[in-house]
């Protein structure tokens, strides 16, 4: 059994300020308002600036958790930034974002696990605490996916959008902070989600910018099919596993794909619409900076009280999925 209890202390986003609008879209590609908002549930999504980088937001988003958390950089012992959209090939975006912070103590190293990153950054926190290997760690999902849209693909460039979101994770009482979770991943289904350009397999050349490898791939249809069957399950397996039902969760924050794939899960699992979250219609989907973002605008406004049960649950490329609960 583990002799310290881990759970997030502070919470923090932030968001760029150019929004683009599905009107918007409707004048760059072949695509309406109706068509993007009954396939998806986005009305619009925030778009960086060209001269805003991942670690920008995820700075902002970082400094916001901590003085949330009333902490200081200076307290950090671990850095972990969830995302697929790096600054640069290397060095890893956590040292720069370590830099920025002037967290001198802390390590720092990026994690991969594209939209289920921010649950696989808390989920490894939590062992990192547990053990008594660290006392404070940021989590932060922070993504640029305008960076790697192809905005004459209208499957993929009305969907994604650019944000950043963190939560500092430090020792929480018994029976208080993560109660469970469960990472997992499928590797037979990478071509449903994937970027194919850029790494050792297309390294960036003439051929691969005129084959436009360096975009987002998507095989939409096939993806929710796998994604809801997945985070359904993985959330009845934890609230098996702690001995409750849905109708103990206070609030439900799934990761922020598509509005069609929150409301299958949420009828799988026969979920009170009233407790679920949901924000993809102004931010679009952010990756592994979704749970994050919504967490913090359910603290902001007062939707997440003491004591309540809180359940994470995300899919992403990989395929990855996860699934967490917690008491706040």
């Amino acid at each position: 059994m583990p002799t310290q209890a881990a759970g997030i202390l502070g919470t923090g986003h932030a968001l760029p300020e150019r929004t683009l609008t599905n009107a918007d879209l409707e004048q760059m590609v072949e695509t309406s308002d109706d068509w993007i908002v009954s396939r998806t549930g986005i009305r619009e999504r925030r778009i960086a600036a060209p001269d805003e980088t991942t670690s920008h937001f995820a700075t902002l988003a970082a400094e916001r958790a901590l003085q949330a958390a009333g902490l200081t950089p200076a307290d950090l012992d671990l850095i972990i930034c969830a995302t697929v959209c790096p600054d640069m090939m290397l060095p890893s975006t956590a040292c720069i974002i370590q830099a920025r912070l002037g967290a001198k103590r802390a390590a720092a190293y990026d994690l991969v696990a594209a939209c289920s990153g921010f649950i696989y950054g808390l989920a490894t926190a939590r062992a990192f605490i547990e053990a008594g290997h660290c006392r404070y760690i940021l989590v932060i999902g922070a993504e640029l996916l305008s960076r790697f849209v192809d905005y004459t693909d209208r499957a993929t460039c009305v969907i994604f959008g650019d944000g950043a979101g963190a939560a500092v994770v430090g020792p929480v009482e018994a029976g208080r902070g993560i109660l469970a979770h469960r990472i997992l991943s499928d590797g037979a289904y990478a071509d449903l989600l994937y970027t194919p350009g850029g790494g050792t397999r297309y390294p960036a050349s003439p051929e691969t910018i005129e084959q436009r490898l360096h975009y987002i791939k998507m095989r939409g249809n096939e993806l929710f099919k796998v994604a809801v069957r997945s985070m359904a399950d993985t959330v009845a397996q934890i609230l098996d596993e702690l001995r409750l039902t849905p109708s103990d969760v206070d609030l439900f924050i799934p990761h922020q794909a598509n509005q069609r794939i929150t409301d299958a899960v949420a009828d799988r699992l026969n979920i009170d619409p009233a407790r679920i979250y949901a924000n993809i219609a102004r931010t679009g989907n952010t990756s592994s900076a979704s749970i994050p973002i919504a967490l913090d605008e359910c603290v902001q406004a007062g939707r997440v009280k003491p004591g309540n049960l809180l359940v994470f649950a995300s899919f992403g490329a990989g395929v990855t999925w996860g699934a967490m609960a917690l008491r706040w």
